[in-house]
């Protein structure tokens, strides 16, 4: 298989908290169902109505003092779900994802592989 051609899983991990959407001064609060290190699937918000052509923030709040933040794409919206996925982490929030995908994981070496395939991911799509 080439790596075009190639498929990336992420394990996901079901972890329920509020998480927060926003895009040009509007937001919606909504339910995270799951995450991975590749995106977040979240309940749709009532009332969402994003434009397709522009970025979105998802917060995930994760305790008071722990959030994860990232701009994110739909690339799923049915069954009054969303499918986002992460164009863009800071180093403070991945640190947050990965802790949380490698406890629910209980491999902290699966939590790395992924981390490194994910890596490898963007810089497949640099190229």
């Amino acid at each position: 298989m080439t790596a075009g051609n190639e498929r990336r899983y992420f394990s996901r991990v079901a972890f329920h908290t509020w998480t927060e959407l926003s895009q040009q001064g509007k937001s919606w609060q909504c339910e995270l169902l799951d995450i991975s290190l590749k995106g977040l699937l979240l309940g749709e918000p009532e009332g969402f109505d994003a434009d397709a052509t522009q970025p979105l923030f998802a917060k995930v709040l994760l305790s008071d003092s722990a959030v994860i933040e990232m701009k994110v794409e739909v690339v799923r919206h049915q069954d009054n779900q969303l499918g986002l996925v992460c164009k863009v982490i800071d180093v403070e929030s991945i640190s947050h994802l990965r802790r949380l995908v490698e406890l629910n994981l209980g491999d902290p070496n699966a939590a790395e592989r992924e981390l490194h395939e994910l890596m490898e991911c963007h810089q497949d799509e640099a190229e």
